[in-house]
């Protein structure tokens, strides 16, 4: 992040003067990121345009881009996911979100103010693949292709059943 730049805002100020923002994250700073990352490096960019909306409240239009090196769940090798996202946000205070009627995705205020680093991480969380997986299986990093007769050592087809020494124990009871 640049030096000098504010991370905690004033949510309600930023809306009344519809100020739009732009902060650019490293994205090992963001610490619920760094176990989904193959490699703690890259840049997390984030938009922020405050608005009022009609309810009153103060609101955002949060847009993120980033290209994270995530882990394949099918062969456990980094691979880059470039990704873009946005969210409309209305910021509520005290509030209980299900009670307020909005369309919009509400990010709590505390004492009106928000770190826009957890907004711009909590829009970055909400754009990752649930499974994240190399684009094509038949290249996927060090994945067995079944289709050209690789053997994966280790596997048998006989099946096993670990608990089976239970029903023993049980019928002796």
């Amino acid at each position: 992040m640049a030096a000098g730049l504010p991370d905690l805002v004033d949510c309600a100020r930023l809306a009344e003067e519809a100020v739009a923002l732009r902060r650019d994250y490293e994205l090992d700073e963001l610490p619920r990121l760094r176990d989904l990352l193959a490699e703690p490096r890259g840049t997390l960019s984030a938009t922020f345009a405050f608005a009022k909306l009609a309810s009153g409240r103060p609101g955002a239009l949060v847009s993120i881009e980033a290209s994270p090196q995530l882990v394949c769940q099918r062969c456990m090798q980094g691979f880059g996911f470039g990704l873009t996202g946005s969210s409309k946000i209305e910021f509520a205070g005290s509030e209980d979100p299900k009670e307020l009627d909005s369309e919009r995705e509400f990010f709590r205020m505390e004492n009106g103010r928000v770190s826009l680093r957890e907004l711009a991480e909590e829009e970055l969380l909400l754009a990752l693949p649930i499974v994240p997986a190399c684009d094509s299986p038949q290249s996927c990093g060090r994945a067995p292709s079944y289709a050209t007769g690789d053997v994966t050592t280790g596997v048998t087809g006989e099946m096993r059943r670990p608990f089976s020494a239970l029903q023993d124990l049980l019928k002796k009871t």
